[in-house]
């Protein structure tokens, strides 16, 4: 775990639900459903799966008045806040709003006129709800900015903002997504320095889960790292249960978020002479059923040039051997065993630290 967690800007405070954005709030993680809102079964209980894994906000889209009428009964059953994703037209962000909604996400651009953005505008206003302003590359107007840049993101962004500042508006959170990792990271540099709303971060469309990851952490951890950013949501064309992990392990990277436990395993090399992977995928296994009740740090290492050094900087590790390993804890080597128990002997001093807690 890192030392010192990075200094962040201070935004303007956000209550979104029971989730503070910005004001120094620690940084949320979100996801968005991909089953049919207007399918309350499918959708509750796909939420329920990812408060499960540490969800702290969650959108859905807003296609439809079928959509809209189904948000009261899924926010009901859930137990974290509920964002509705709203396009094209402000009615469904007014029945959003009736249906109990914590967050809007608009573009005041395409959801019709002016007038039309103040109805929406003041409507949340009265229920104390904040509007996500969310712009992306491929969706700014092209013949007023051109090819999609870092300066034009933000001044789209901006624009949006102006038109609800205009309506007395300003419960607002920002994010200026991009498929481009250096435009995305400019754009939210440049957006920090000419604003205090809170910034919700992002690489758009960021792939399949593997490729998706490595672009969302780099992005992602890229603005973190710079103390910019106060909530998060990354982007994958996968079970979005995988968006929350990667997203919790990204602050975890950076000591923003303790995560119950972090597994350290090496990467394995020809001095390695056990069935490392095996092992580490087995300690992650049951570590992930039973978490332990206040965060440790677990080494699983394959051999004796870097594996007795790191297994004893960790709470419990294993150090690796010719069919055997050390089991350390605390910073101190307790034993040597057999391969086949080392899973089994490393739990146990879990078990010990989680009976100390």
């Amino acid at each position: 775990m890192p030392e010192i967690a990075p200094a962040r800007k201070l935004t303007r405070k956000v209550l979104v639900g029971s989730v503070e954005i910005g004001g120094g709030a620690p940084v949320s993680v979100q996801s968005m459903t991909n089953t049919p809102t207007a399918d309350i079964e499918a959708t509750v209980a796909q939420i329920k799966r990812l408060e499960a894994a540490g969800c702290d906000i969650i959108r859905a889209a807003v296609p439809n008045e079928e959509a809209a009428r189904a948000l009261k009964e899924i926010k009901a059953a859930i137990s974290i806040p509920l964002v509705a994703d709203i396009h094209f037209q402000y009615k469904l962000a007014l029945m959003a709003l009736e249906a109990g909604v914590d967050k809007l996400r608009i573009n005041p651009g395409n959801i019709g006129s002016e007038d039309k953005v103040e109805i929406v505008a003041c409507a949340a206003k009265d229920r104390g709800i904040p509007i996500r302003i969310g712009v992306n590359a491929g969706s700014i107007d092209r013949a007023r900015y051109g090819a999609p840049t870092a300066e034009a993101l933000v001044e789209s962004g901006l624009d949006e903002v102006r038109v609800l500042e205009r309506l007395g508006f300003e419960d607002i959170v920002l994010s200026l997504k991009a498929f481009d990792v250096p435009m995305m990271i400019r754009a939210y540099e440049l957006a920090s320095e000419r604003c205090d709303y809170p910034l919700h971060l992002g690489v758009t469309e960021a792939g399949l889960a593997w490729e998706g990851t490595i672009r969302s952490a780099v992005g992602i951890g890229a603005l973190l790292a710079e103390g910019i950013g106060d909530t998060l949501r990354v982007s994958l064309t996968t079970d979005p249960v995988e968006e929350v992990k990667v997203g919790k392990e990204i602050l975890n990277s950076l000591g923003l978020y303790k995560k119950p436990f972090t597994l350290v395993s090496c990467p394995t090399c020809g001095r390695c002479a056990l069935d490392l992977s095996a092992i580490a995928g087995e300690v992650r296994q049951r570590l992930e059923a039973n978490p332990p009740a206040k965060p440790i740090t677990v080494a699983v290492m394959g051999c004796i040039v870097n594996g007795p050094g790191e297994a004893s900087m960790a709470d419990v590790g294993i150090a690796g051997g010719r069919g055997s390993g050390a089991i350390f804890a605390r910073g101190e080597m307790l034993r040597t065993v057999s391969e086949d128990s080392l899973v089994e002997e490393l739990m146990k001093e879990v078990e010990k630290i989680r009976s100390d807690s």
